[in-house]
């Protein structure tokens, strides 16, 4: 039976911090930079050492792996795995899919390797490698992995609450007028990614809706597998104890995790950003 390697970038978050397959899942990291200076795999930054925006001219990227990198990970591993899986944050918000695709272009004929675009990032992209690891362990094949993952992949839904609209401007994601007014009103805007779109919802005020806006959010779902709160911060003991009540009581049988912004997540959505993510049953 072939080994296969599931490998996927750092701006994955896992819902569990141990899973069956785990040991056949490699990580790439993303880059950091601030201003002038380049932390490699993102240094010992932690998501309250960056700025709450950008707008007084602070540059602020994560820097997906290069084709090279993914490359050397190809050739690092090729003696312990026999095929790779690469599943990699949402082309959207960065060139990782592209770079894990040229690499494997590369590569082609030596071993084999699938490229896959999670269409999402954090915990989705998360769940997404640790269901295909899972899958490997049973002794699935590589084209039955494949199939349930692109199945799985339009069921997980994230809403993201952030006031650093100049991030995202960063990202290119929205222009510097947006980015300006949005920061300047004090906003939080609320979005949807889904389907390779980060789709804008709606404005409030400040975080204290955030709790009541995810509850309704996750009320348009009859089953889901997994709820997760990605969180600054910001949010106070009460307030997540409060969602996280509330979501048990409204999905007893889902799985519940709270997890803390990782780097290329705050990078790309500010640090003070605040986000559920809904896995669907299929």
């Amino acid at each position: 039976m072939p080994k296969t390697c599931i490998l996927t970038d750092s701006s994955a978050q896992f819902p569990t911090h141990t899973f069956k397959g785990e040991r056949s899942v490699c990580i790439v990291p993303f880059d950091l930079q601030i201003n002038d200076q380049l932390f490699p795999e993102c240094g010992q930054v932690k998501s309250t050492d960056l700025p709450a925006s950008t707008l007084g001219g602070d540059l602020i990227l994560a820097h997906p792996p290069s084709a090279e990198r993914y490359a050397s990970f190809f050739q690092a591993y090729t003696r312990e795995f026999d095929q790779f899986l690469v599943i990699t944050q949402t082309e959207l918000m960065s060139a990782s899919f592209a770079n894990a695709a040229q690499a494997a272009e590369n590569e082609k004929g030596k071993t084999p390797i699938l490229v896959i675009n999670s269409q999402t990032t954090s915990v989705g992209l998360g769940t997404l490698v640790q269901l295909a690891a899972e899958m490997a362990d049973h002794g699935k094949s590589l084209a039955e992995i494949e199939h349930f993952i692109r199945r799985k992949i339009p069921h997980i839904y994230s809403l993201i609450c952030t006031p650093g609209l100049s991030y995202l401007e960063k990202s290119h994601l929205i222009d510097p007028a947006q980015a300006l007014v949005g920061e300047m009103l004090n906003f939080f805007t609320v979005y949807s990614l889904e389907a390779e779109q980060l789709i804008p919802m709606e404005k409030i005020r400040n975080a204290r809706a955030v709790p009541d806006l995810f509850l309704e959010f996750l009320e348009e779902f009859d089953q889901l597998n997994h709820i997760s709160l990605i969180q600054n911060q910001g949010l106070t003991t009460t307030e997540t104890r409060s969602i996280k009540q509330n979501l048990q009581e409204l999905y007893p049988q889902a799985a519940y995790t709270e997890h803390a912004l990782n780097i290329p997540f705050a990078a790309q959505f500010s640090p003070q950003a605040i986000a559920m993510v809904a896995v669907e049953k299929i």
